[in-house]
């Protein structure tokens, strides 16, 4: 794994299109070494190897979502009955840029 440094972090930043205050820099390099250090961590427990990665947190073989229905659409006519100023078939809208 390459090693994250100062320098690293300003070329990844450089590379973002952004740029932070030195010591913006200090305390980023200080919490990718906590986050490396938790990571070690991680990879010391017992068996972690051998579990299956999880890639969603919940079970997605069942669908809470509803199922769709056809429904007949609006006609043209029906669409402008509901508009407040209508012009040659269209709804009219007032200007929004000067």
């Amino acid at each position: 794994m390459k090693e994250v440094n100062k320098d690293v972090l300003i070329d990844a930043a450089h590379r973002l299109l952004f740029d932070m205050k030195d010591e913006e820099y200090d305390t980023l390099l200080h919490e990718f070494g906590a986050i490396l250090h938790q990571l070690k961590l991680v990879g010391n427990i017992e068996g972690v190897d051998e579990c299956t990665p999880m890639t969603f947190p919940f079970d997605v073989t069942i669908t809470y979502l509803r199922e769709d229905e056809p429904i007949k659409p609006l006609t043209q006519e029906e669409v402008l009955m509901n508009a407040q100023d209508v012009k040659d078939g269209q709804i009219k809208l007032p200007k929004v840029v000067g």
